[in-house]
């Protein structure tokens, strides 16, 4: 069988959707408006019976207004907003989400001027391309991070904005299982939304897996002919690799019937999407997939006629945003019932309230703000849903304390206006003391209301626990699937160095000898003494620079937890004498020709104060943005910010006290925000919390059992076992042991022998290994590991072996005879390494010369008639042009000139390629026999006339396709296809169409046919 992308993945994958209930459509017959993709009559066609009464004049004018919203760059949001819409004319049945049509066709070409991409599969719902699935085979070159990058060339590319401002939902699969121990999504079928660049990929983890198991109806055997005989590849249908491959329960196919199961995308659709003003602009997000199970859950029990509990969520998985989509979810659940519901979101601090009514802003809810106590007993009497007259939907957001104990704040509502409060409580782990009066007043305020509990870390020991107040848990999403799924990051604890460990003692010794040390509360002005502060702010400013420097990322901040606010006080009086007004520390000095060489400041030279008595609201609200932005290094802290306050790039955490049980997971929870390509947040260990953290964690670890059985992994998954990066170093020094890593040039030489690309990838990854050892040894405390390699000769190794690989690369793509795939891989692009030393000039240069090779790339692996005379021509140009090229010495001149000869060749290619496709085109798009036609032709035997030529060809293709598809079985035996071809070759050109056939032509024709026929059931073609 053709074993390629289309038969692997692309064509099970469209019959599974046809079992969902999509009807195939083929491009051959359908019509559609070019510059929006919309498909005309099925659009006219379903407007019409979504609203009956709806005049041809209007339908125009709406596709008219439509096609001007898509013109819009607000990354599609004015057409969202038309798409959802409950007034006017509906693009979209959502009461009765059957009553749309839904279709699914294949490579529609997404084009405008000379360039254009064909999604290997696309969704129409009323005949608007509201969704498209890219595929791979499994195992393909860089995953899945090859289509992203290039979506990400396409998503920034203007002239697509139309038809990416149309679509809301994307798949993309290698129809491979999820390997969580991938640093980039790599492999698995993930989905995401839009963007002018980089989209994010969600992984989908179905919380119900009989739901991807449910019985699906019988495939019509016509409907799979059709589809096969429309996509050229009638001779799979009884291969053996085809039939495993329409399993319900493959990848690809599994997370189309998660997401595009009807009920499921009549709720994606509606309720998942949000546009979000940011500080780089507008975004576009989609809801996480444990958001859209915990919406489920949440109207699950209200069926149930549930009104409590409680959603536990890991820090960092979005509790704010669920909310959000739980505002539109919800009012639309209550409104069925002809009920208003009446939103509010409770937090129990102002920064939090202030926090929490930017993000819904942010995401255009109106937001009611409560400012006193007696604003808010007007308001819990208050008939109104919403306080605004622009109809927008609204949340209430209002700080706990506003719930004192007050008589005239406790209510008994009026429920004869079908009125149903909602209260959102976030932090449910904190300031709900059932002994206190906010809780009661809380409940007494209307004791009606639904309250959803919003938690990472839910109490679960001592007198006050989080189930008994807010009830069971609606739903549960942990640590460790938001570490897999890329949402949060894993944490390393950091060992206070040795020598720095003995001055402290040396300081404590001193004071205790001297009779000054008594008890834990002069403990505590010791720990404020200048004596005991400097030597601990020395060490953290010059651990941060280095970080910095080691990470070479001068964005990341810094957090001090302070064993008292003296302390803090002290640190940051000290820091401001001795390191704001210092051009440079020590340990900055220290790497001073490191800096002057690569034009690096790593200095650490600004800090904040943040406590409850230092400075105005106004002012450490001002500190905290600062910090955001990245115009603060360093936060000193006692208890504030220790929850709810989310920087991503907050990446070193220094703990000087010891927190306890619950608030340790969350103050430790600082760190885990993803960010950039970190894989770790990093907790400098001055308090020695391993004790505590053990203990708290075994007792989320009880309660993470008593739910869900034996199936979770423990906690400890937060932190990098050293037992991993002792197995790591092992794993370098093997994949190293071969090589001379002591002398760079026999390093070199040794290397330059290696024309394998498995074995020197393998030496380039353990190479890059070794770089991020180097600090997490350091970073560890085990510094003895540090001797078993030389870290920093092998840091100038790896650039060498980089090169190496490219060079690999390089040679392999241009000498083999491979497809362009292998000729022009992906490592193509690695040729940007080489210019990392240029100028600012020339790297723009540089980006400007990646640019014509993607497009050079592109355009040739797209030819679809490899064998030919020009695609030949064109990659010995090629070939020529970087053959033997010094890559790491490419001066300026040199790449104008070859930014000029990738233009010509790029030119050649697209121009060969509309040919090709033009050709193609005449046999219903079957690249076999437009390549057929073209041997022939350049043959000019059996006859030079192409009319006649076409004719023959397409009478013997219609003859031997209908053969095939009845009798593919039959092509595993050679000999008896080519006798049954030979026959139909005379018939169709000797017989039917009067073309004289010697033996030497028959023989020539039957030949080429055969082999296409052949390729394609063993997989020698992937056009």
């Amino acid at each position: 069988m053709s074993f390629n992308e289309d038969s692997r993945v692309k064509i099970p994958t469209i019959l599974h959707l046809c079992r969902l209930g999509y009807t195939y459509l083929s491009l051959k017959d359908a019509n559609w408006d070019q510059e929006s993709n919309i498909f005309t009559d099925i659009f006219d066609e379903s407007i019409q019976r979504i609203n009956s009464d709806v005049r041809e004049d209007e339908i125009t004018r709406l596709f008219a207004d439509l096609k001007l919203d898509l013109d819009n760059e607000d990354l599609g949001k004015a057409f969202y907003t038309r798409l959802i819409a409950r007034s006017g004319i509906r693009l979209i049945d959502f009461e009765d989400f059957d009553n749309n049509s839904f279709h699914v066709v294949t490579e529609l070409p997404y084009e405008n001027d000379d360039e254009s991409f064909r999604p290997d599969i696309i969704l129409l719902i009323n005949g608007m391309p509201l969704g498209f699935i890219e595929v791979k085979i499994p195992n393909n070159r860089e995953g899945i991070l090859a289509e992203r990058n290039r979506m990400v060339r396409r998503f920034e590319n203007k002239k697509f904005r139309k038809l990416l401002n149309l679509t809301q939902l994307m798949v993309f699969s290698n129809n491979m299982e999820y390997d969580d121990g991938d640093i980039e999504p790599l492999q698995g079928a993930f989905y995401a939304t839009t963007a002018y660049g980089k989209p994010g990929f969600n992984y989908f983890r179905e919380d119900d897996p009989a739901f991807t198991r449910q019985a699906l109806p019988e495939l019509e055997d016509a409907i799979e002919n059709l589809v096969l005989k429309d996509n050229n590849l009638s001779s799979i249908k009884s291969a053996e690799e085809f039939k495993v491959n329409k399993n319900p329960n493959k990848p690809t196919n599994r997370i189309c019937t998660s997401l595009f199961s009807r009920e499921r995308l009549a709720f994606l659709v509606r309720y998942a999407i949000a546009y979000v003003d940011e500080e780089t602009g507008l975004q576009k997000h989609i809801m996480r997939y444990p958001q859209f199970f915990a919406s489920s859950a949440i109207a699950t029990k209200l069926d149930e006629g549930i009104k409590k509990g409680i959603i536990w969520h890991t820090q960092g998985s979005g509790k704010t945003a669920l909310a959000f989509y739980n505002v539109h979810h919800l009012t639309d659940y209550f409104q069925k019932k002809n009920i208003i519901p009446k939103f509010y979101f409770i937090v129990d601090r102002i920064d939090l309230l202030t926090q929490a009514a930017q993000e819904f802003e942010a995401r255009g809810l109106k937001v009611h703000r409560i400012n006193s106590r007696d604003e808010f007993a007007k308001e819990i009497k208050s008939s109104l849903a919403i306080h605004n007259d622009t109809g927008r939907r609204e949340i209430t957001v209002v700080n706990i304390q506003k719930f004192k104990d007050d008589p005239a704040l406790v209510s008994n509502s009026d429920y004869s206006l079908n009125m149903q409060r909602v209260y959102f409580l976030d932090e449910v782990h904190r300031s709900y003391n059932p002994k206190g009066s906010f809780l009661a007043n809380l409940e007494t305020s209307d004791p009606n209301a639904i309250k959803i509990g919003l938690t990472g870390t839910p109490l679960i020991n001592g007198d006050v626990k989080s189930k008994a107040l807010f009830g069971n848990y609606i739903h549960k999403y942990y640590y460790n699937a938001s570490i897999k799924d890329g949402y949060t990051l894993r944490l390393i604890r950091e060992e206070i160095q040795t020598d720095f460990a003995h001055k402290l003692k040396e300081q404590l010794s001193l004071l205790e000898k001297t009779n000054i040390l008594k008890g834990e509360g002069d403990k505590k002005m010791v720990y404020a003494h200048p004596n005991f502060v400097e030597p601990m702010l020395d060490y953290i400013v010059q651990d941060f620079e280095q970080a910095r420097i080691q990470f070479d990322d001068n964005s990341i901040g810094a957090m001090v937890v302070c064993d008292s606010s003296e302390q803090a006080k002290k640190l940051y009086e000290i820091f401001q004498e001795k390191y704001a007004k210092m051009p440079l520390s020590h340990a900055a000095e220290e790497q001073e020709e490191y800096r002057a060489k690569k034009k690096y400041q790593r200095a650490v030279k600004t800090a904040a104060l943040i406590l409850h008595d230092a400075g105005t609201k106004q002012e450490r609200k001002d500190e905290v943005d600062a910090f955001k932005a990245g115009k603060i290094d360093i936060l000193f802290v006692y208890n504030m910010l220790l929850t709810g306050f989310d920087a991503k790039r907050l990446k070193k955490l220094y703990l000087a006290r010891l927190v306890k049980a619950h608030n340790l997971l969350q103050t430790l929870t600082r760190v885990n925000r993803t960010y950039k390509d970190f894989r770790f947040g990093y907790v400098v260990d001055f308090a020695d919390i391993q004790k505590e953290f053990d203990k708290t964690n075994r007792a989320y670890f009880d309660e993470l059992q008593e739910e869900l059985g034996d199936d979770l992994q423990h906690y400890s998954d937060l932190f990098l076992k050293p037992e991993e990066i002792e197995e790591r170093i092992h794993h370098v020094e093997k994949v190293l042991f071969p090589f001379d890593t002591l002398n760079k040039e026999i390093f070199s030489d040794q290397i330059s022998e290696i024309s394998d690309r498995s074995t020197m990838l393998d030496i380039v990854k353990a190479l890059n290994e070794s770089k991020s050892l180097y600090n997490l040894i350091r970073l560890t405390g085990n510094f003895d590991l540090l001797e078993k390699l030389d870290f920093r000769k092998l840091a100038s190794l790896s650039r060498m072996a980089d090169a190496r690989l490219a060079l690999i690369n390089q040679k392999q793509a241009l000498e083999t005879g491979a497809e362009t795939a292998n000729l022009l891989n992906v490592a193509l692009e690695d040729i940007l390494f080489a210019f990392t030393k240029v100028n600012e000039e020339e790297l723009v240069l540089a980006d400007q010369l990646k640019e014509s090779l993607r497009r050079t790339r592109e355009a040739l692996a797209n030819n679809l008639d490899k064998g030919s005379p020009e695609f030949i021509s064109l990659r010995a140009e090629l070939e020529r042009l970087f053959k033997k090229k010094n890559l790491n010495e490419v001066s300026k001149a040199e790449m104008q000139a070859n930014m000029a000869a990738l233009k010509k060749i790029y030119e050649k290619a697209i121009e060969d390629d509309r040919k090709n496709r033009l050709l193609k085109a005449k046999y219903e798009n079957d690249a076999k026999y437009a390549r057929i036609h073209k041997r022939l032709m350049e043959k000019g035997e059996p006859t030079d006339d192409e009319i006649k030529l076409l004719k023959a060809l397409k009478d013997l293709k219609a003859s031997t396709d209908d053969y095939v598809l009845h009798n593919s079985h039959t092509l595993s035996n050679e000999a008896y296809i080519e006798r049954m071809v030979m026959k139909k070759v005379i018939e169709e050109f000797k017989k039917k169409n009067q073309i004289h056939l010697n033996a030497e032509n028959t023989r020539f024709i039957n030949k080429l046919v055969v082999q296409e026929y052949l390729n394609e059931y063993k997989g020698g073609f992937a056009a």
